[in-house]
């Protein structure tokens, strides 16, 4: 292998390993504060239990998200020098921004989130809170909006090779970004949904639930089912906004060879880029142009229209149907799964134990979703790094390609090590009946017996 496909395979696997964590606390923070919230309008000890436990999880991910998103950036240098070069006068400051608004917000208070409960007020821990998920939600801000602004560039100038900024606002609200927020913001409202509901099964059917067992599982699916209908709703915007502004990426993820009019949507096929077709095609007559155009007759740009400078198909058309797919089962087991708990009266243990062996089976679904969708976005993206600007050739660095092989195969073996680690940890947790302590039991009991009910 030649160095620049080793750096690109040893960037993959480290942005693959860090964007699991984000996907997770993003979304997780909102959702303790909504436990701490109604702990506080019920002091129900069980809202309390629910955040004391999630927290935990909440914490480890953020640690795990931080360590990893260290070594990304140090890749920048090692691996791609001449991004920086060319790009780093709009690459820095959006990466500083996301520092100095995002992570010092995070760091600064997710220690009373932590470890002030019962040293500062009630008011103050949730206050606490929500700035660390207010601070979560701006880093997904920053960093999605350069990473849309190397999809769709805007607002620059090239001078004697160099980007530079001509208007920030059209940098940072570049014509992706909108799509590319909501859909990475709901892809992680959907991971945490489906972990909720999933570690609540878990714990049923070890017989190890508690008194938040219920609250976790009904917010799990009430969420899940919820933002499905949502996140399709947007993947649909995103779709015709890709369609515009990168038609070779849709190509790609269609299977479309030949600029066409009413494209079939495939449901399968093998796509050869040796013969520049599909092999085994199994389709929808007509579907592809509808969902893309919104018109049976719509046309559809081919592949064959972006020789030399369209990505590489395979992976774009697979990750895409994943993602689809995923999605497709997501909205299936949320509403099941809502509508039978809702009918055993938000009862967990009632529920069938097929069903519970699903929603477990589910509780990482969130990650294969969100990473066949990474792949789609970045691959797609391909040959360039800086899309119809700058080639990711052009900018990668001179290391020998056995040094970065011998990182990449390090790099590796502790992400799939810490990987096991954390889902070791998290089903240990779960096996643990962790309830809040006696000193905060319900001081108003006929509140907390009509919320629980």
């Amino acid at each position: 292998m030649d160095a620049l496909l080793l750096a690109r395979l040893q960037f993959a696997a480290n942005i693959t390993f860090h964007i699991l964590f984000p996907t997770i606390t993003i979304a997780l923070c909102w959702v303790l504060l909504f436990f701490r919230w109604r702990w506080l309008r019920t002091q129900d000890a069980a809202w309390l239990g629910a955040y004391r436990f999630w927290t935990k999880v909440f914490a480890l991910s953020f640690a795990l998200g931080v360590v990893s998103g260290i070594t990304m950036s140090f890749q920048f240098g090692t691996n791609w020098p001449g991004f920086m070069e060319r790009v780093g006068n709009i690459a820095g400051p959006l990466l500083g921004y996301e520092v100095l608004t995002a992570f010092f917000l995070e760091a600064t208070f997710l220690g009373v989130m932590l470890f002030g409960h019962g040293k500062v007020s009630e008011r103050v821990h949730l206050l606490a809170t929500f700035l660390v998920a207010l601070g979560t939600t701006m880093s997904a801000f920053w960093i999605l909006s350069l990473n849309s602004w190397m999809q769709t560039p805007a607002g620059y100038e090239i001078i004697d090779g160099e980007f530079h900024v001509r208007s920030w606002a059209e940098v940072v609200f570049n014509p992706s970004f909108p799509y590319r927020l909501s859909h990475m913001l709901l892809a992680s409202g959907l991971t945490v949904a489906f972990l909720l509901a999933g570690l609540s099964a878990w714990q049923v059917l070890k017989g190890k639930a508690n008194a938040s067992t219920p609250k976790v599982m009904r917010t799990g699916l009430t969420l899940g089912a919820v933002l499905i209908p949502l996140q399709i709703f947007v993947g649909d915007l995103h779709g015709l906004n890709t369609l515009q502004h990168q038609p070779q990426k849709i190509a790609a993820m269609e299977g479309v060879w030949e600029t066409e009019r009413g494209a079939p949507l495939l449901l399968f096929a093998w796509p050869d880029e040796a013969t520049r077709s599909n092999r085994f095609e199994l389709g929808i007559p007509k579907g592809a142009s509808l969902i893309l155009t919104h018109e049976l007759d719509g046309e559809i740009r081919g592949l064959n229209e972006f020789i030399g400078s369209h990505p590489p198909v395979a992976p774009v058309f697979f990750g895409f149907r994943i993602m689809v797919g995923t999605g497709m089962l997501m909205l299936l087991m949320s509403w099941l799964g809502w509508w039978m708990l809702r009918r055993r009266g938000w009862v967990p243990q009632r529920l069938p134990r097929g069903l519970l062996w699903g929603l477990t089976a589910m509780s990482f679904s969130g990650w294969v979703a969100t990473v066949a969708g990474w792949y789609v976005t970045e691959i797609g993206r391909q040959p360039y790094i800086v899309q119809g600007l700058l080639r990711t050739s052009e900018v990668v660095s001179s290391t020998p390609a056995p040094m970065i092989a011998l990182t990449l195969a390090a790099y590796v073996t502790v992400y799939l090590a810490l990987i096991v680690a954390y889902v070791g940890v998290l089903a240990h947790m779960a096996g643990k009946p962790i309830d809040a302590p006696v000193r905060y039991a319900s001081t108003r009991p006929t509140q907390a017996a009509k919320a629980h009910s």
